[in-house]
Order: C-alpha cells, then sequence, then structure tokens
C-alpha cells in the first residue's frame, strides 16, 4: 500500500497534514495546504486506465470552466494531473465544503428536501448541457453505459442475473427484465438523450453548498442516456419516507431547462437497480454487504416485476 504522503512532493506539498475520508473504489484523503484544503484520490489498481483518468480530469477541468461547482484537478509543480508511485495512480482535486446529501446509504436530514431535489435536477440540467457544448479532446475515453455496459455478456458492474443470493425465482426474474431492457435499449438506440453522464449521483456524491448542490466524485462518470442521471437519484430517494414528492421535485428541476422522456426514466430506473446487484457481488464478503445486498435485491425484483408488466411507477 503506498502511503499519501508519497505523493505529496509533486504537488510540493511536503509534509502536509492528511486525513482519510472516504475509503470505497478509491482512498480519498483531505490535504491541508496554505491555499486552503484540498482532496488526494490514491485509485485503485485495474479500475481505470491512465487514459481514463485523465480524460475525466480534463473533463472536470472543461465542466468547471463552464461554471458547474465540481472538484477542479490541481497540477503538480511539473504541470501534470496524474502521479504514479508503484502502480498506484493519484491526481489532486479542489475541495468543496458542504454537507453531504446522504451518509453511508441515508439521506440527510433535510429543511427543504424537495427543494434540495429541485435544484438537484436543474443542476442535472446544466451538466448535460455542458457536455453537449463540450467537444473531449483527441484520446478521450470513458466507460459507455450503453446497451453492452448494461445488459450484454459483461456488464460493466457484472451479470447481475447470476449474483448467488438471488433465488431460482429471483433469477428467472431479472434475467427475463434483462432481455426485455435489451430489447427496448434496441427499440430506442438514436432517438434517445445520450452523451456524458455523471453516472453516480447518488447522495453521497452531491455537497449541499450555500450556493447550491455540487457534484463530485466522476469516477463512473462517462457515455450513457442523460435518463441514467435522474435513475440513479430517483432510485435513491426511495428511502426516503415519502419519496414520490423528492422524485417529483428532481423531475421538475431538469425539466425546467431539458426535455426528459418519462419512458427512458422508467428503463433506466430498472437498469440502475440491476447494477447493483452485479455491483455488489465481488463485495459481498464484506461486513454487512449481505444486508446491503438483499435490499439490492428486493429493488431490483419489484423494479423488475413493473418493466415486465408495463408500469413505469416506481415511487411508492
Amino acid at each position: 500500500m503506498v502511503e499519501p504522503g508519497a505523493y505529496l512532493a509533486a504537488w510540493g506539498l511536503e509534509g502536509a497534514h492528511c486525513r482519510l475520508v472516504a475509503q470505497r473504489e478509491n482512498s480519498v484523503y483531505r490535504i491541508e495546504t496554505p491555499d486552503g484544503p484540498c482532496a488526494l484520490r490514491l485509485h485503485r489498481p485495474g479500475l481505470r486506465s491512465l487514459a481514463e483518468l485523465r480524460s475525466e480530469l480534463d473533463w472536470m477541468a472543461a465542466l468547471a470552466q463552464g461554471g458547474l461547482p465540481v472538484p477542479v484537478p490541481q497540477p503538480t509543480r511539473e504541470g501534470a494531473l496524474c502521479v504514479t508511485r508503484n502502480g498506484v495512480v493519484a491526481d489532486m482535486l479542489s475541495w468543496i465544503d458542504g454537507t453531504p446529501m446522504g451518509v453511508d446509504g441515508r439521506l440527510a436530514l433535510l429543511d427543504d428536501p424537495p427543494g434540495a431535489y429541485r435544484a438537484l435536477g436543474a443542476e442535472m440540467a446544466r451538466l448535460h448541457d455542458l457536455c453537449d457544448a463540450w467537444t473531449p479532446p483527441a484520446g478521450f475515453t470513458r466507460p459507455a453505459w450503453d446497451a453492452d455496459g448494461l445488459v450484454g455478456p459483461a456488464p460493466l458492474w457484472g451479470r447481475f442475473w447470476e449474483n448467488p443470493l438471488l433465488s431460482p425465482a429471483g433469477r428467472n426474474l431479472l434475467a427475463a427484465a434483462r432481455d426485455l431492457a435489451r430489447d427496448q435499449l434496441t427499440a430506442r438506440a438514436g432517438t434517445m438523450d445520450f452523451g456524458l453522464i455523471h453516472a453516480d449521483l447518488v447522495p453521497e456524491n452531491v455537497i449541499l453548498t450555500a450556493q447550491g448542490p455540487a457534484m463530485i466524485d466522476f469516477d463512473d462518470g462517462g457515455w450513457g442516456a442523460r435518463a441514467f442521471d435522474l435513475a440513479t437519484a430517483a432510485n435513491r430517494a426511495l428511502r426516503a419516507e415519502t419519496p414520490a414528492p423528492l422524485i417529483g421535485a428532481l423531475i421538475e428541476g431538469y425539466t425546467a431547462t431539458r426535455p426528459l422522456d418519462r419512458a427512458d426514466l422508467a428503463l433506466f430506473r430498472a437498469l440502475r437497480a440491476f447494477t447493483y446487484v452485479g455491483w455488489i457481488v465481488p463485495r459481498l464478503g464484506e461486513p454487512g454487504a449481505h444486508a446491503r445486498a438483499e435490499r439490492f435485491i428486493a429493488l431490483a425484483e419489484r423494479i423488475a416485476r413493473n418493466l415486465l408488466d408495463g408500469k413505469g411507477d416506481t415511487d411508492g
């Protein structure tokens, strides 16, 4: 394991105080610098290629230049965006102060929950507008949350229909829903609003600031249907006591400036639920993973039934 201090000299921050603040796909440290705090990210080997990491940073820099409140890449003293030590890649981002919209899978207590979700929907629309206006540089490469990435033979987050905790009936249900989702994606190819998306706008990745919501952790960001971003936030809102007003406000904030096909949203809410059933499989040995997996499976099976029955309502 490479210690975070081994990277700091590249940014001229030898001896700076660092504190681990998150350890999920990557390890994230808060670094105290003379110009204010920054976030040092140590990327898990094998998760992203160096080209993908540099593409993410180029993208975030463009979004920040366009006025979106996102973490800004901090070049080293030599102008590099990434530093590699013993096979582990690190980068540095500006720190965004505020309150996370959620912590450890739980929604934060908000003074005005519908207002927060409405503002988040509006910020998603700004994100997608800026992505549409940006021309990625040569060599830009990010994951694709397309038909292959979601329901192909080797989805980005795993073969969800083979999760070992599924019952035989559950496996059959998700396999049938996968087939239908693939058919629907094929039928809608070329007609959906498709482009660069964040791909993981769960509450933990939304920081509430005095100026409004700010998005962090673009690690899963790539090419996909714009409904995927809304589906991610809408599905997580189901954990609230009364989710329907929050989901309605999210959609209202988004559609104030961008169109949204509700059929696309229903489809991607199902697909988003399926991804977690695959994502959890290699993590089943971690503490609490079985309980999380059962929660993911329950939601995926419920939404799969709605999808197969032609129902779009998954808010209750």
